[in-house]
């Protein structure tokens, strides 16, 4: 609810119009029965020629006035829903965006995207139709009743009942209907997630021969769903013959015990006729609400899901009194006594860390699968927060510092060369917009990047694809670490960015980094020893703790894990121990 008023406010002045508008249209369709029987009274059965053209021409005015506010109430309706939505859909953007790790851990990727899409479609729908419906339904129903009951209160009882059968009818979709509106918008999440992995997966759906499996589990999904939607729209549909049952029973009700009551002298025949139109409008009124009843437990289904998201705070946040790093900064880390574990979980991934990473150094990172390399090297970033102990920058612990001055110094490569959909050059500049096409040479030259790009056709101007699926994994991994390089940063972390490299490739890139940011703090995660060898510093990793810190071949004397991985990659020769 506090969404809705939040979201709301810039269309107050547009809801007030709204309303009156209504009221305009609510009251036409309730004077148009009583211009009706006057002519029926006071012409027709008078053979009265003025009375029928005064009052038809008065009734036709009113019919026009009536036609522009109903067209009026779709243009407001319409505009304040979409623009309600606009804002509700930007607020789940930015939020999402600020969300650490750990959300992202708690809402899958398919499922934000169907609320930020599906569910946003369901509420801005339902929002329009109760905005059209909603004011007017209970002018009409109630006035109507009102009218009906003035014209003729013996009859008022046909009204009544009819209301009391379309009240029940509604009253038992709304409960029948309900729960199956969660489940449909759970399963089109999974859907959503189904698709997502197909596409996604599809190299590997491929190369196993696992297409039948996969189009068996998306049927599977899809019949479910269809099954429920098919379920639920016949209940739905269950609505418009009842109502049109009940409309006509009302009616031919109306006519013949209205037949009794003007023969009796009680009502005249255009009374009788308005009546009849009271009856209808009253009962229309009420399958307006019918409608919205139907359409507001989805939408409700869908703003529970919104709020869902909107209501989960980031555990990672800016302090209220930031510091800030001193003009220019060095790039001093320092892990002091570092613990951290997942949200939720119990074990420890990290445990008891403390190191420090000299600008000008290349600190090194190795360890075995698991050993929690990536994650020590997001905490620097604050993708994740430290669960115990402090990670300080130039002596400032990075919890005290504003996450985009934090972010502004660092320049990262993650495990999996990501690139969005654009161009070369738009990818390079990511980090730094402002970057000239001399820093873009310069960076993607760094990266051995320059070797490919000069041979396409349109060089820096080449469109990429989404995800970079137009590219190979070197590629990807090599304008990636170009994206890093022209932001020229303090500080970098490289997480494993060099797998996909060939060794050629990978010593060339590694020779001109050294050349390049000598003056940096480089931190770098690696799976091959070969990577790391010169590195001045090298961690070793064991089950979350250290269990080495050295050089290469301090660490080949004292470190047991090092000298298996060593062993694992490198021929005696490289060693340096060949006899």
């Amino acid at each position: 609810m506090k969404y809705s008023i939040k979201y709301l406010k810039p269309y107050i002045l547009w809801l007030v119009v709204l309303v009156v508008l209504v009221w305009g249209q609510a009251t036409v369709n309730l004077t148009l029965p009583d211009y009706m029987a006057k002519i029926i009274n006071e012409g027709i059965i008078h053979k009265d020629i003025a009375a029928v053209w005064t009052n038809g021409s008065q009734m036709l005015t009113i019919t026009l006035m009536g036609g522009l506010a109903a067209i009026a109430i779709g243009f407001v309706a319409a505009r304040i829903s979409t623009g309600y939505v606009r804002k509700l859909r930007e607020a789940i953007f930015v939020k999402v965006e600020r969300f650490s790790l750990n959300e992202f851990n708690s809402f899958s990727s398919s499922s934000l995207t169907t609320r930020a899409t599906n569910d946003m479609q369901q509420i801005q729908n339902t929002t329009a139709m109760i905005l059209r419906m909603a004011f007017l339904a209970p002018f009409m129903g109630i006035g109507s009743i009102i009218k009906a009951g003035r014209l003729a209160p013996s009859m008022l009882w046909i009204v009544l009942t009819a209301i009391g059968v379309m009240v029940s009818v509604i009253v038992m979709l709304f409960f029948v209907v309900i729960p199956k509106f969660t489940l449909i918008q759970k399963l089109v999440d999974k859907l959503s997630l189904q698709t997502r992995e197909m596409l996604t997966g599809i190299r590997v759906t491929r190369a196993y021969n696992n297409d039948k499996h996969q189009q068996q589990k998306f049927n599977t999904t899809n019949i479910e769903s269809t099954r429920l939607n098919v379920y639920v729209n016949r209940i739905m549909m269950l609505m418009q013959p009842v109502m049109t049952l009940v409309m006509g029973l009302a009616s031919m009700a109306v006519v013949w015990v209205g037949s009794y009551v003007v023969n009796d002298g009680n009502l005249q025949v255009g009374n009788l006729f308005a009546l009849m139109q009271y009856v209808m409008q009253t009962i229309f009124a009420f399958l307006m609400i019918s409608i919205i009843f139907i359409m507001v437990p989805r939408a409700a289904v869908s703003w529970k899901r919104v709020s869902e998201v909107l209501s989960t705070e980031p555990t990672i946040y800016d302090p209220e009194t930031p510091l800030k790093l001193q003009q220019k900064v060095r790039g001093v880390i320092e892990f002091r006594n570092v613990n951290f574990r997942y949200s939720g979980s119990e074990q420890q991934v990290l445990s008891d860390i403390s190191f420090t990473a000299e600008p000008g150094q290349t600190t090194a990172i190795i360890g075995g699968t698991g050993s929690g390399k990536s994650t020590l090297l997001n905490l620097i970033p604050r993708l994740y927060d430290v669960s115990n102990g402090s990670i300080t920058i130039d002596g400032i612990d990075i919890r005290n510092i504003k996450q985009s001055e934090l972010r502004k110094h660092i320049g990262y490569v993650s495990q999996k060369a990501l690139l969005f959909s654009g161009t070369i050059s738009s990818n390079i500049a990511y980090g730094k917009p402002n970057a000239t096409k001399e820093d873009l040479k310069k960076a993607s030259s760094i990266a051995q990047a320059d070797e490919f790009i000069d041979d396409l056709s349109d060089k820096f101007d080449s469109p990429i694809a989404q995800a970079g699926n137009n590219f190979s994994g070197g590629q990807k991994q090599r304008l990636s670490i170009a994206r890093a390089l022209a932001k020229k940063p303090e500080i970098y972390l490289f997480d494993d960015s060099f797998s996909a490299l060939d060794f050629k490739t990978d010593a060339a890139l590694r020779h001109a980094l050294n050349k390049e940011v000598f003056k940096a703090t480089f931190i770098v995660v690696a799976q091959r020893i070969s990577t790391i060898m010169q590195a001045e510093k090298i961690i070793v990793l064991d089950d979350g703790k250290i269990v080495g810190i050295g050089t290469h071949l301090e660490l080949l004397k004292k470190s047991k894990v090092y000298r298996e991985i060593a062993e694992s990659q490198l021929s005696a020769a490289e060693l340096g121990e060949e006899k």
